[in-house]
């Protein structure tokens, strides 16, 4: 939305990287099959602007999972409205770790 813009129009960063924080938790979730929190984002690197109108797609892969951890890869394409070509524009691995009730690191999976 134009709000989540600079001033020449292109989407803000730190939106882009809140949605692919969002990917990344909701994958995290399922792999641990409760409550994560992001720990880290590495390796992030704007390629290109996505603009007001673009259709963004996140595809999120699970890299690694330790003992209360989980490595997430993101990567981010844009296609602009009335186009059929998408391009990347950036990547980043999330690092979440699995919380059990009370907020502490749990482990991952059952019995680990």
């Amino acid at each position: 939305m134009p709000a989540d813009t600079n001033p020449s129009g292109d989407i803000f960063g730190g939106w882009l990287m809140s949605q692919m924080d969002l990917a990344a938790g909701n994958m995290a979730g399922r792999v641990s099959q409760g409550r994560g929190a992001t720990v880290s984002v590495e390796a992030m690197q704007f390629l290109r602007p996505v603009k007001v109108g673009d259709e963004v797609t996140l595809y999120a892969t699970l890299r690694k999972v330790g003992r209360t951890s989980m490595r997430i890869h993101v990567d981010a394409w844009a296609r602009p409205r009335y186009s059929e070509k998408a391009q990347k524009v950036t990547d980043a691995d999330f690092v979440f770790v699995a919380l059990d009730e009370d907020g502490a690191p749990r482990p991952v999976l059952e019995g680990t």
